[in-house]
């Protein structure tokens, strides 16, 4: 069975990592944009990463432009945007499709491990959220609309 340890991603300014540096630490795999109307939630995302970070907790951020066309800068517009904008700190990955023929092989897994709603694994819009626990498996998904304090408690349990 496939966990997160098995997939590699590149950075957003350049570089692969494994993303098998993050195992025995709780992850919140995010797929994010910077023209949304969720793109506020990278505040509460940075909070939750902020608050928890020290405790083996990590939010890997994926940009996306499959929806609405809402992440069409380049790499260095997405870091640049994040860092000013948002203070963003935790770590961000090139951008990837979530969905379809060329979906990045974390987010297959991640679709089929945590299915969505009434078993639809698509994603449906940019802030759906996976979250991972210490053993790298998938536990649960949240949709675009949950606000990221709303994922604390189940962080803390997991942690």
């Amino acid at each position: 069975m496939p966990k997160l340890s098995d997939f590699s991603a590149d950075r957003l300014l350049g570089g692969t990592e494994s993303l098998a540096q993050y195992e025995g630490k709780v992850v919140l795999v995010v797929n994010v944009a910077s023209k949304c109307g969720f793109t506020p939630q990278y505040t509460g995302l940075e909070e939750l990463w902020t608050t928890y970070g020290e405790k083996g907790f990590v939010i890997l951020g994926f940009p996306c432009n499959q929806f609405g066309a809402q992440e069409a800068g380049s790499d260095l517009e997405i870091a640049t945007f994040c860092s000013t904008t948002y203070s963003v700190t935790f770590p961000m990955f090139q951008k990837v499709e979530v969905n379809g023929a060329h979906a990045h092989p974390l987010y297959q897994w991640l679709k089929t491990a945590a299915p969505g709603l009434l078993g639809f694994n698509d994603v449906k819009w940019n802030f759906t959220k996976f979250l991972i626990g210490r053993d790298g498996q998938a536990v649960r998904r949240f949709g675009s609309d949950t606000e990221p304090r709303a994922i604390a408690a189940d962080i803390e349990r997991l942690l």
